[in-house]
């Protein structure tokens, strides 16, 4: 495949992912509100909050940096890139060349890092409060995360993403194993954790004193607050994308012919897990700050039972 058909396949790619990961955070709402006996916000709302975010101009505090202001450039940056590294509707990712899993938990950890720098830069308290939270969470969630990406890479021969999702789909059935299953339910947890949803985070609160990814965002307003939602819905969707990827990779497209059909398959499976994700929040409630622990120490043994698995079964 030449240079030119490689880029616009990557255009493809980024651009399918970021018309649809506010409609993904839509559905889940919608389907909350169902399970709770809601009438709920329209599937399209998270379109309409953001067009209106993107409208308005920003409010700046006069204690802000550079860091503030450049922040949620990078971190949405870092996120578009994670996201050219999972295969999605063709079984080589944009960027499969250039990165593998580790690269891919790096981006996240940057992206992060960056975060938490803009919401400590203002010096506000709720900020600083909630960049404290972000960190503790991810130094429990990366490391499962990372062991839940070598438990796959054990398996399939390697750390590329696409490669997994090319052998998992050669070998059909015979592909799964019990160490597979450990490995997702670990995989699953972690995303809860990472995309700050119950019982992990609420991402429909603004209560100061519980709310940890939205704590970091206060100072922020207009434009720059609607490119940070914007880019947090990526991270959902790619990381969404990400358990297709490795555990659920069939209907994915091997010719540029079977693209409508890999389409209807991706969609399909995102309202799968979106299902999935409104059952877990309707029926678990929030978890206090230091139990958070608790449920990410499980994901790790139940990754690091996943990887041992593989190392000593096969």
């Amino acid at each position: 495949m030449n240079e030119a058909a490689n880029v616009g396949l990557a255009v493809i790619h980024i651009a399918l992912l970021v018309a649809l990961a506010p409609g993904l955070s839509g559905v889940i709402k919608r389907m909350k509100a169902v399970l709770q006996g809601r009438r709920g916000p329209p599937v399209l709302q998270p379109y309409f909050d953001l067009l209106k975010l993107l409208r308005k101009d920003a409010v700046v505090s006069e204690h802000a940096t550079a860091i503030f202001r450049w922040a949620p450039a990078v971190y949405a940056g870092c996120i578009a890139t994670a996201a050219l590294l999972v295969p999605v509707l063709w079984s080589t990712a944009p960027l499969a060349a250039w990165g593998d899993a580790i690269v891919l938990v790096g981006l996240f950890a940057l992206a992060r890092f960056m975060l938490a720098l803009a919401g400590l830069d203002t010096g506000s308290a709720f900020g600083g409060m909630g960049s404290s939270r972000e960190v503790a969470v991810a130094a429990l969630a990366e490391p499962a995360l990372l062991l839940v990406l070598f438990a796959v890479a054990w398996r399939t021969g390697g750390s590329d993403l696409s490669g997994a999702s090319s052998w998992i789909i050669a070998d059909g059935v015979a592909a799964f194993a019990p160490s597979q299953l450990l490995a997702l339910v670990a995989l699953v947890i972690v995303v809860i954790a990472e995309t700050g949803r119950v019982p992990v985070d609420n991402p429909d609160t603004h209560l100061e004193l519980t709310m940890i990814h939205e704590g970091m965002l206060l100072e922020y307003s207009g434009r720059p607050l609607g490119i940070l939602v914007w880019a947090s819905l990526l991270k959902q969707i790619v990381l969404f994308a990400l358990v297709v990827a490795l555990f659920f990779p069939f209907g994915i497209a091997a010719t540029p012919s079977e693209l409508p059909v890999a389409l209807g398959a991706f969609v399909l499976k995102l309202g799968a897990l979106a299902v999935v994700m409104s059952l877990v929040e309707s029926s678990t409630a929030k978890l206090r700050i230091l139990r958070v622990p608790e449920l990410l120490g499980a994901a790790s043994a139940l990754a690091m039972l996943a990887l041992v698995a593989e190392v000593v079964v096969g």
